[in-house]
Parts: C-alpha cells; structure tokens; sequence
C-alpha cells in the first residue's frame, strides 16, 4: 500500500505528538482532526492492515482498532484447503 494518500490528511500541518496522546484527552482531540479528513478511510485500512498499535488512525484509538480487528477475524470465512 502507497503511502502518498498521507500527504493530503488533514494531519499534515499537525504536529506528529497529536496523534499519539497519553490520555483519553488527547485521543478525542486528535479524533476531532480527523472527523472531515478526506483520507480518514485509507488511513484507517492503512493502520488496521499495518497492524499499527499505537496512536490515532483513522479517525480510531488503538483499542478501536483492536475491536475493528476482532470482528474481521470472527466475520471472515476460515480458509481450508
């Protein structure tokens, strides 16, 4: 996956410490950067397929993402062959 689409996020002209809050806080105004961002979906595809464990992505915290995560595991057919 290209990572060009980070260019056009409207995290660009933020600080790179907004994104990775120490609290619950910082996690909602990091969140709020991210409500209209017009690469939110990619971003969020991005850290979920990356793995990514730390930091706003997407629009979702890291325990967001874990749940995201589980559900696709539970919801995906089991490959046997």
């Amino acid at each position: 996956m290209d990572s060009e689409w980070m260019d056009e996020g409207n995290c660009v002209e933020q600080p790179p410490g907004l994104f990775f809050p120490s609290d619950g806080v910082g996690v909602e105004v990091a969140k709020k950067v991210c409500v209209d961002c017009p690469v939110r979906e990619v971003c969020l595809e991005y850290a979920l397929v990356n793995r990514v464990d730390h930091g706003v992505w997407g629009g979702t915290s890291e325990r967001e993402r874990r749940r995201i995560l589980k559900r696709r595991s539970v919801t995906s057919p089991v490959s046997v062959g």
